[in-house]
């Protein structure tokens, strides 16, 4: 059976980030500890959440069931189809599929394997349509970021790019989100009053559609890309007056807030500005959705 025309080999299907995949479907996790993501189980009815994906090994166990295993595996059950049925019919309705590497959770040690081949300005289709998605207006992604080609053992694929200050990347798409060597904060001094702390660069790419077009060179910033880098970018931040932190309000994030707050005075917690969402971009499309929604009452 040839898949190629489909755009994803066997291989690709199989290493598809299948918290990304039920995502794509609807189904979030109840409970994330480290690697291991709880749903309530999309294959039954159940109140507590039993059904596990252990991202570092991209495979999933239903302990109601008893059974785990691949996402085709999966897919099967849940799409109650066979084997070919779900590579020729259901990977079908996978958006942009043929784009895209599929999300992953790399470890360190895959992450060497990421080649960045080539640097470009943002200009596919797909992922200005992906930045669309995200209501980061094409003007602001285009100043802070690039379109990346980057090589996968021996494979090609392309993302948007968001440098760090030693020259590593942040690569993002619908189905994939990595680092390439060497990893590490970005930061961009304007001033030494006041520093944006933001944990991922589509929070930050938030905050600048939302503050306009317009050059703001009374703010610093930094873009943590990952939380464990807070306290290398402690030395950056204690160089300006005050300090905003912008950090996802979820379990880790909030941790990692207090953690900074116990730093001194200056350092204040922002998430209330959306404090019924998890991070910064949500909170803005969620807030540009009702937007339209109250404009098109109005009209009528």
């Amino acid at each position: 059976m040839d898949f190629s025309e489909k755009g994803l080999s066997l291989e690709e299907v199989k290493a598809m980030d299948m918290v990304s995949y039920l995502s794509a479907l609807g189904f979030e996790p109840s409970k994330i500890s480290h690697d291991e993501y709880w749903y309530l189980s999309p294959l039954r009815n159940e109140r507590t959440a039993s059904f596990k994906i252990n991202r570092s090994i991209n495979r999933w166990y239903d302990h109601g069931m008893g059974k785990g295993g691949s996402l085709i595996d999966f897919g099967m059950l849940f799409f109650n189809c066979s084997f070919g049925d779900f590579l020729n019919r259901h990977c079908r309705n996978i958006p942009l599929r043929h784009c895209f590497v599929p999300l992953q959770n790399i470890s360190e040690k895959n992450q060497s394997k990421i080649i960045i081949l080539k640097e470009q300005p943002l200009q596919s289709i797909s992922l200005l349509h992906y930045l669309r998605q995200r209501k980061i207006p094409i003007g602001i992604a285009r100043e802070y970021c690039c379109e990346v080609s980057y090589g996968i053992n021996e494979h090609s694929y392309y993302g948007i790019g968001f440098k760090n200050d030693f020259g590593g990347f942040e690569i993002r798409n619908p189905y994939f989100k990595a680092s390439s060597s060497p990893k590490g904060i970005t930061t961009f001094q304007h001033t030494d009053k006041k520093v944006l702390v933001f944990e991922g660069f589509m929070d930050f790419l938030s905050y600048r559609s939302l503050s306009g077009r317009l050059k703001n060179q009374k703010e610093s910033f930094v873009v943590l890309n990952s939380l464990s880098f807070l306290e290398k970018a402690r030395p950056f931040m204690e160089k300006h007056k005050a300090v905003s932190l912008y950090l996802d309000r979820d379990e880790p994030g909030q941790k990692f807030t207090e953690l900074a707050l116990g730093w001194g005075s200056k350092y204040k917690d922002q998430s209330a500005l959306y404090k019924d969402c998890k991070d910064l971009n949500e909170w803005m499309i969620k807030s540009e959705k009702s937007q339209k929604k109250q404009s098109s009452g109005l009209k009528r």
